[in-house]
């Protein structure tokens, strides 16, 4: 680190929390899957009370959220392609924001952030948002067998931010979903969440074009039940007319790698993929 800043080429070789053969790499360096799959994950953690109290009270996404959603995909970036010590500080970083949040939620629950439980919930959420939206806007055929290893990869990550035993295969995200639908509620701050995203993007006037979009695509990536059980918007039209346009973003998002894995590539020796 060098004034806030991580240093993707040093340490040369350091493969960080992943290396350039895992999943994660593949799947992360396309900025659909993460745009996409970012807001299909926060509408299931916010569907979820204690974590929507402790993210609605306790962060700035509703005062500022292009610093928000700037803080998430550079955390994601440096988790993902960073050196060891890099990922590991921010990490410990994102822990020590985590230990002050703590409260009740309106309806009398008592949470904290770093409950394992909600820690589990977050972490599986953000696997199966970026992983759904890569295998439906960005490479269709995905295999079951590397969408099984993109989880089982995951683990180790998530378990340093306070999982406990992160499912490691597509079967079982889907049954922990499963498992947790009962405890997930309807609420008007998912819309508001909605509304900021369809209507702020931290890159500027295109990010403003392709937000609505966006948002329309992560609704449509949830569960068959999501739309119903948490009144979700449902436009069936819209989904069906922003689907060939996400494909094509995605595919094109494909293609350009951004300057961030790019050197983390450099830093290990390797290539990147064409």
């Amino acid at each position: 680190m060098s004034g806030g800043r991580v240093n993707y080429l040093e340490p040369k070789g350091d493969l960080g929390f992943y290396g350039p053969d895992s999943m994660a790499w593949r799947v992360h360096a396309n900025p659909i899957a993460l745009a996409v799959g970012g807001i299909a994950a926060v509408i299931l953690e916010l569907a979820e009370p204690r974590v929507r109290t402790g993210v609605w009270e306790h962060s700035i996404f509703r005062t500022d959220p292009l610093s928000r959603m700037q803080r998430t995909g550079e955390a994601t970036m440096i988790t993902t392609y960073g050196p060891t010590k890099a990922a590991e500080a921010r990490v410990a970083m994102v822990t020590r924001m985590h230990q002050r949040v703590s409260g009740v939620t309106p309806e009398g629950q008592a949470y904290t952030a770093l409950d394992p439980e909600l820690m589990t919930w977050v972490h599986l959420t953000a696997g199966y948002g970026f992983l759904n939206a890569y295998a439906r806007h960005v490479e269709p055929g995905l295999s079951r067998a590397d969408q099984d290893r993109y989880y089982a990869e995951g683990a180790r990550l998530g378990e340093a931010f306070g999982a406990v035993n992160p499912p490691a295969s597509v079967a079982e995200v889907e049954a922990c979903i499963e498992a947790m639908r009962p405890n997930l509620r309807p609420h008007p701050i998912i819309g508001e969440f909605l509304q900021i995203v369809s209507t702020n993007s931290p890159l500027g006037l295109l990010g403003r074009v392709i937000q609505p979009m966006a948002a329309q695509a992560a609704i449509d990536l949830l569960p068959s039940w999501a739309k119903s059980e948490l009144e979700l918007p449902d436009r069936p039209l819209a989904g069906a007319a922003v689907r060939p346009l996400m494909r094509g973003m995605g595919a094109a998002g494909n293609l350009m790698l951004g300057d961030i894995p790019r050197q983390a590539y450099a830093r290990v020796g390797r290539k990147p993929p064409r």
